[in-house]
């Protein structure tokens, strides 16, 4: 029978259990179960951060991390999970999601996802026992390199971001062209300063155009190395890429995503670009499968409010 224990405040040896149970939980899956968010908030955990562990007697069977999203929008956890390969993932999964959901709704409440990686449909029957609602589907993407190369619209320079002068620049035009999207349209120029402090920042692959009215759109890139045997080769991410509402519907998304990849593959030296687009974005996703990419995985964030 399962135990679960609630870790908070987190300890590095409560992270450690969760590091090691995600690194055999991605060599079986061949892709990672748990996010950058959630290593990021551990390092600096919050007040409302947790992890959850499930034993089978002594040893750690599966592990949850909770923590809050970087919506600004309103009161809003993440749920990680990484589960022992041998072990019945659902099983796993649900205990540890009762018990995080039970903690929420007495610490405060909020919104609650739990995300998982590599979803498939029988996910949906399992959400459906925790009252839980599908929420979002992200599709990963991904394209051989070399891509075509980009034809940027009339008036249209492009540049690389230059820290501690184009934070306030960005940070406008990004929630100007995420208005809608909880996530990524609440950034604040100290998010901003975070992910520059990140030991794969590289302000060279942060891609700015501008015209005459100032910033028009980015795209901004990172670099994973080869991961082998997971990911046997360096993997180019489109990590962020936007357009002002202003200027969209020119071509100048079409032509970001093509710089973007032109660096990654010709700067940065992948041999394969990857993106996230969310499933709802119909012109995003039309836009990519026009440019080569074919769907990877899918993602799905399982939610509802406590």
């Amino acid at each position: 029978m399962l135990e679960v224990q609630l870790r908070r405040p987190v300890a590095p040896r409560d992270v450690a259990v969760l590091r090691d149970l995600a690194a055999a939980a991605e060599r079986a899956a061949g892709h990672s179960v748990v996010g950058d968010a959630a290593w990021r908030d551990l390092e600096h955990p919050t007040p409302d951060t947790a992890l959850l562990v499930a034993c089978d007697g002594h040893t750690p069977v599966g592990a949850m991390h909770v923590g809050p999203s970087d919506s600004f929008v309103s009161p809003h956890f993440t749920l990680s999970v990484a589960v022992a390969p041998d072990q019945a993932p659902r099983a796993v999964v649900a205990a540890l999601t009762r018990a995080a959901l039970d903690d929420r709704t007495q610490h405060g409440g909020g919104w609650v996802d739990l995300w998982v990686f590599g979803a498939d449909d029988a996910w949906d029957s399992v959400a459906a026992d925790l009252v839980l609602a599908r929420d979002r589907e992200l599709w990963q993407l991904r394209v051989p390199l070399p891509a075509e190369p980009p034809r940027w619209p009339s008036g249209v320079t492009v540049r690389a971001f230059e820290p501690g002068r184009d934070e306030a620049d960005w940070v406008a035009v990004n929630n100007r062209a995420f208005a809608h999207d909880p996530d990524q349209g609440g950034w604040v120029e100290e998010t901003l300063r975070r992910r520059e402090r990140e030991p794969w920042f590289d302000p060279q692959g942060f891609l700015l155009a501008t015209d005459d009215a100032g910033l028009a759109g980015f795209c901004w890139t990172k670099l994973h190395p080869a991961a082998p045997p997971v990911e046997p080769v360096p993997l180019g991410e489109i990590y962020i890429i936007g357009v002002d509402p202003d200027h969209q519907g020119g071509g100048l998304g079409r032509a970001l995503t093509l710089a973007g990849l032109a660096d990654l593959h010709d700067r940065q030296g992948a041999p394969v670009g990857m993106l996230f687009v969310d499933a709802a974005n119909e012109p995003g996703v039309a836009l990519y499968q026009s440019l080569g990419f074919s769907l990877s995985r899918v993602d799905r964030a399982y939610g509802r409010q406590c």
